[in-house]
């Protein structure tokens, strides 16, 4: 599969903006390090190690807080697959939805980490009591989470004011509702429940997330 050049993922001259900012010697290592250049192509790492500059070049404060934010609560969704994956007990279907999510949420994680840089907040340190080599108890806590994901990230749409970090947070939220109706699916339930879907506020996920007692630290 072929990746996306920088005119692609740069559609709001985000990128091209900021290095225009930048003088001489750095201004090239900017754009040799975003990979911008005639059909150059970049890797998600190397896309995501541009992001950090152009945070520092005036990502506004409630736009760094909502990064924060969903990188929570995807070291959460990233930390519950790797527990389930790395103990290796679901086959079939369902060990195939692990692995392909734990792949993508592990990605999501790096990639929030590179937006974010050195202002990125640690990871908490979870216990899943259980929740994830049980295969019931798997199967009913990834729905949760995942109907939990789509409702953070849309909740928190309207008030992204970066159209870059709105177009990414898009693109997670897209994958999120993709794993949703995926074990929804599995656990023999419509994928689609209904016409819309309603967000939930930062608060609400919060509190649903403390109440699970999934972090301790």
């Amino acid at each position: 599969m072929s990746l996306p050049s920088i005119e692609e993922l740069d559609v709001d001259g985000a990128i091209r903006e900021a290095a225009s900012k930048v003088d001489g010697a750095t201004r090239a290592a900017f754009l040799k390090k975003a990979g911008l250049g005639a059909g150059a192509v970049v890797a998600g790492g190397a896309f995501a190690g541009a992001l950090p500059a152009l945070a520092s070049a005036g990502t506004a404060a409630g736009d760094v807080a909502i990064l924060n934010y969903a990188l929570t609560l995807e070291y959460l969704e990233a930390a519950f697959y790797a527990g389930a994956v790395g103990e290796g007990k679901f086959a079939g279907k369902v060990g195939a939805f692990a692995r392909v999510v734990a792949g993508h949420e592990a990605d999501h994680v790096a990639f929030l980490k590179g937006a974010l840089g050195s202002a990125a907040v640690k990871s908490p340190k979870f216990d899943f009591k259980g929740t994830n080599t049980d295969m019931a108890k798997f199967m009913a806590t990834a729905e949760v989470l995942e109907d939990t994901g789509v409702a953070a990230y849309l909740g928190q749409a309207g008030n992204i004011k970066s159209k870059k970090i709105l177009g990414a947070a898009g693109s997670i939220l897209a994958v999120e509702a993709r794993h949703a109706g995926w074990i929804r699916d599995l656990n023999g339930k419509p994928g689609a429940p209904s016409s819309f879907q309603a967000p939930k506020t930062k608060a609400q996920i919060l509190a649903a997330v403390k109440s699970t007692g999934f972090i301790v630290g």
